[in-house]
């Protein structure tokens, strides 16, 4: 499907008020998924506000589904629902307190919108085939779009689903890995070397799309090619960077789960607001 110029622009600064809302939740001192909530954030932009079936009520039993299997970068659900409307903006501060709705992982029976608990990682994919198990068996049309890491991918029980989703021809599950080549404690080819994700996906029975994670027209058009694909799951690997946006925290593990000084946060402020000026 062609998409406007205006239409990009509008996803991409809604990208960036995604990003500014994200870093409303971990001001300096407090620790927090900058790293992996940033490169995910323009697929998220992308699904929430352009290709998810969404409603006002997050309930809603004709709504795709979205799973965080990367729970720890669930700042970026948190930064869309605020802006759906899930959760208010007020929330946003009161992230890993006791006294908020928004917790370090996601939690579905506190927040709005939340489809799963996750975070133990290499359960979501599970979890989300199962949901497409049971949407296809109750006759709805309704997908189901699942995020993965590429440390995740190190998980023996991701490729038991997807051999799963594979044999019983589950096509409204697509898995997004977010491809962005750093985990916790250093890059993925130190920790477990994993390459030919790609050509692994494929050769467990998936459609496989290869984009650039933070190329708007590519994220759309992979989530359209992905719909129209019948017969099989989707895997689309997107290509991105850790730290998106941030360029003290782009492709270090040291931002997987850190602490911005005052300096950093201001940075991040600037930078936030210069992109939605440039979107």
């Amino acid at each position: 499907m062609p998409y406007s110029e205006q239409e990009i622009r509008d996803l991409k600064r809604i990208a960036a008020t995604l990003r500014s809302n994200m870093i409303q939740m971990i001001p300096p001192g407090k620790v927090g998924h900058l790293g992996g909530s940033s490169s995910i954030m323009d697929v998220t932009a992308a699904l929430y506000f352009k290709h998810m079936r969404v409603f006002a009520d997050p309930k809603d039993p004709r709504r795709d589904r979205c799973v965080f299997s990367k729970g720890h970068a669930v700042l970026a659900q948190y930064a869309a629902f605020a802006e759906l409307g899930y959760v208010s903006y007020d929330d946003l501060p009161k992230v890993k307190t006791l006294d908020g709705a928004l917790q370090g992982h996601p939690d579905m029976d506190h927040t709005p919108g939340i489809e799963a608990v996750t975070g133990s990682l290499g359960q979501g994919l599970s979890v989300s085939l199962g949901m497409a198990f049971g949407l296809r068996l109750d006759g709805s049309d309704s997908r189901v779009f699942c995020i993965v890491g590429d440390g995740e991918l190190n998980e023996g029980q991701i490729w038991e689903a997807a051999m799963a989703a594979a044999a019983h021809k589950v096509d409204n599950l697509v898995a997004i890995v977010d491809r962005n080549k750093v985990q916790a404690t250093d890059t993925t080819d130190k920790v477990l070397v994993n390459d030919q994700i790609a050509d692994k996906w494929a050769a467990f029975g998936w459609n496989v799309i290869e984009i650039d994670g933070h190329d708007m027209v590519q994220i759309l058009d992979a989530l359209d090619a992905a719909k129209a694909c019948k017969g099989k799951p989707t895997a689309i690997i997107a290509d991105t960077i850790k730290g998106k946006g941030f360029p003290f925290a782009e492709g270090k593990a040291a931002y997987h789960n850190a602490a911005m000084n005052e300096e950093e946060y201001r940075l991040a402020q600037e930078l936030v607001e210069k992109m939605k000026e440039e979107a």
